[in-house]
């Protein structure tokens, strides 16, 4: 319950405030702590921010997991799903917190970040389209998968902007991802 309610105070004080001009004792004073209580929690607004995002990314990163396990689909398919799974978790704004310089939580940069599963599972996904021959052989599947989580990020940060856009959006970076992967490109 607790973290419901720090996630909805930040929610709420991105509603009226920048992110920069946010404290601790804002968030507290929302969410009903004490500030002392909050720091049980995180020792600072980014290991709450990279906590919160953590939190609110675990169903997308359990959901991706799931998808990229099922060997018998094709490769393209999985990836198709993959793209809208984790585009809709950044419908909730704390999930938009992963891109404020300075969160503290950066998408996939190691193991302890909050979207290292996914990267693992898109890499996977990838792998298994090379070694099947629905992809191409793209070399550095990590380097691609990397450069391919910009056109993830774009989209994300455009689904935040413009929660309207969500469906194109999606359509989009299907058609950018799967079009870098598809066989004949060089």
């Amino acid at each position: 319950m607790v973290w419901a309610a720090l996630a909805e105070a930040l929610r709420q004080l991105l509603l009226e405030r920048d992110y920069d001009s946010i404290n601790m004792g804002h968030i507290a004073a929302r969410a009903g702590l004490a500030r002392n209580t909050l720091y049980n929690y995180a020792h600072d607004k980014s290991a709450l921010v990279l906590a919160l995002t953590r939190r609110a990314g675990r169903p997308a990163v359990e959901r991706v997991t799931e998808v990229a396990a099922r060997s018998a689909e094709p490769a393209a398919d999985r990836m198709r799903e993959i793209i809208e799974v984790v585009l809709e978790s950044f419908r909730d704004r704390t999930m938009q917190l992963v891109f404020r310089p300075g969160s503290g939580a950066p998408v996939a940069e190691g193991p302890d970040k909050p979207f290292h599963a996914i990267v693992v599972a898109v890499e996977d996904v990838v792998r298994d389209g090379i070694a099947r021959g629905e992809f191409r052989d793209v070399g550095d599947v990590h380097l691609v998968v990397e450069l391919l989580s910009g056109v993830m990020r774009a989209g994300a940060e455009r689904i935040g902007r413009d929660p309207a856009a969500f469906a194109a959006t999606v359509r989009a970076a299907r058609e950018i991802v799967l079009a870098s992967l598809a066989r004949g490109q060089g």
